[in-house]
């Protein structure tokens, strides 16, 4: 695992340490969010060089079912690769890997403007909401989008993180957010574009701007994980380039 990978999956290990809901269950610690089910707000992450036992995958499933979550985890294989063998005899099912992108701020490119495009940090009630709905159906969340679902971008809006809320066409468009740096690193995430907006630069617009105002706050990299490989190539066109893989895994419920 290279350097920058490494320190991109300690960094994620630390942001879910530093998160005011995460529990601990034997070599895991799992990052909890209690207001919203969406699976990508709720997943646990190994120890590195973790080399869990039987029961103690069992009880990670335990705690996650206690949780009313569906017990998922994000992690670089290298970081702990007794753990995937793991979980797979558990019965857990890749749902993808995924390339780790991360950006400089000499690596930075600007993107094509949009005609008409307005980005800024969401700071009333509404715009939060409006936020918040665009972010959830983004991630194939259905209706509307539990009370909780605005936690993060508040947080990132308020704090040391950065947040973001694009219109275009006097309608909501994108959003997205930048966590707290530590040691320098921070992550691009949440990002999603409404359906209506979508393939008009919206994306590249928003991402540019997140990382342009993180590397303004003091972070030197910004890193992020790809939804697809179109996405991956809008990242690549502002200046993203690949630093390794993770592996999204998940148990899924038996049925019956």
């Amino acid at each position: 695992m290279t350097s920058m990978a490494t320190a991109v999956q300690d960094y994620a290990r630390a942001l879910a340490l530093l998160s005011p809901d995460h529990y601990r269950v034997g070599p895991f610690t799992v990052r909890h969010n209690p207001g919203w089910e969406l699976k990508y707000a709720n997943y646990a992450i190994p120890d590195q060089d973790a080399e869990p036992t039987a029961d103690e995958v069992a009880a990670l499933v335990d705690a996650f079912g206690a949780h009313r979550r569906l017990p998922r985890l994000e992690f670089l294989p290298a970081w702990a690769p007794a753990v995937e063998p793991a979980l797979i005899a558990a019965g857990f099912s890749v749902e993808n890997r995924a390339p780790l992108l991360a950006c400089g701020h000499e690596d930075l490119r600007p993107p094509k403007p949009v005609d008409g495009l307005r980005i800024g940090t969401p700071v009333t009630e509404a715009e939060f909401t409006e936020a918040a709905r665009v972010q959830h159906h983004g991630f194939g969340g259905e209706g509307e989008p539990e009370p909780g679902a605005t936690d993060w971008l508040r947080a990132a809006a308020t704090g040391d993180g950065v947040a973001a809320l694009a219109v275009l066409d006097g309608a909501p468009a994108g959003v997205g957010g930048c966590s707290a740096a530590i040691d320098g690193l921070s992550e691009l995430a949440g990002l999603a574009v409404a359906a209506r907006h979508r393939r008009r630069g919206v994306g590249a617009a928003l991402s540019a701007w997140l990382t342009e105002r993180a590397f303004a706050q003091g972070c030197r990299t910004v890193w992020l994980e790809p939804g697809d490989a179109d996405v991956e190539r809008v990242y690549a066109g502002i200046g993203y380039r690949r630093i390794g893989e993770k592996v999204n895994i998940s148990l899924e419920p038996s049925g019956g």
